[in-house]
């Protein structure tokens, strides 16, 4: 329903610890619309959680599927998740990540290779999905967001794993 201005690092909502969403209502489903609105229009973007646009609720969404790492691999398109939590993890991998909220850099962290997290849907009903690669990766990154970490708090070394983006 409406594009959101992205918070950006060093903004101190972006380290706070989500509250629980309790009632599934009207600002809830106007809350999940934002999101996906801002993710879309950002145009490069797979992921963005609530506290990026200054909302400090539970909820994120997720849509590896038009990305060129994500169309490679099988993922469940647009993931619209309130109350997310991660229930199991497989593996590990570093892997490069960028944020909208550190426009400027992107980072060498270390992810499970393979997630299952449940969550209530738009539809509020409760799904239990099971991600693999770039979407795993992408849930984990967004949901991390809700408990107040960025990807930077996951960097091992930021002499060595941190890197200044290209500028266009």
């Amino acid at each position: 329903m409406a594009v959101k201005d992205v918070l950006i690092y060093p903004d101190p909502r972006l380290k706070e610890v989500c509250t629980t969403i309790d009632n599934f209502d009207e600002p809830v489903e106007q809350l999940l619309s934002d999101l996906v609105d801002t993710m879309v229009e950002a145009g490069h973007s797979v992921g963005i959680a609530a506290p990026q646009i200054g909302d400090l609720r539970r909820a994120a969404v997720v849509d590896v599927s038009k990305s060129k790492l994500g169309k490679k691999q099988e993922n469940h398109g647009l993931l619209q998740m309130v109350n997310p939590e991660i229930i199991e993890k497989e593996g590990s991998q570093v892997v490069r990540e960028g944020c909208m909220s550190v426009p400027d850099y992107t980072g060498n962290v270390t992810r499970a290779e393979s997630i299952v997290v449940q969550f209530l849907d738009q539809n509020q009903q409760l799904q239990v999905v099971r991600a693999e690669g770039f979407e795993a990766i992408a849930i984990q990154h967004e949901l991390d967001h809700l408990d107040g970490f960025l990807f930077l708090d996951r960097v091992s070394s930021l002499k060595t794993d941190l890197f200044r983006r290209k500028q266009k």
